[in-house]
């Protein structure tokens, strides 16, 4: 893969990641942090809704080549966020007990415009 391909790709992903923040935030969700790192990985967007913490993964593809983009969550990656989001939970305070982890699958055009946006709530457990 060439450098300008990944640096295509993070634009790709980043360009999800906003789509996906507008859209929470429209539907009352309050984002506490984005892009979430330690050593284990990263949590795309850690937001709330009432008294319940949601971790949320974002997917997001231009083409449906090779499939859509909730089917990327392999079980490997579902065991990786439940890990993450326990990680986050650990360090930190005052939190609410009800978290779930949700996934956000976004397609794009060839032009970068939306072409499909779905909240999977309780995607993985």
């Amino acid at each position: 893969m060439t450098k300008d391909m990944s640096l295509q790709r993070k634009e790709v992903g980043a360009l999800g990641e906003k789509l996906a923040v507008d859209f929470l935030k429209k539907r009352g969700y309050k984002i506490v942090q984005r892009n979430f790192r330690c050593r284990e990985g990263e949590i795309d967007i850690i937001a709330r809704q009432s008294d319940c913490l949601v971790f949320v993964e974002v997917r997001t593809k231009k083409s449906s080549g090779f499939g859509i983009p909730e089917e990327s969550i392999t079980p490997f990656k579902s065991r990786k966020l439940v890990a993450l989001a326990d990680i986050y939970l650990q360090n930190c305070s005052s939190l609410p007990q009800s978290w779930r982890i949700d996934v956000i699958a976004v397609e794009l055009k060839a032009d970068n415009k939306l072409s499909r946006l779905e909240h999977i709530e309780n995607a993985v457990s």
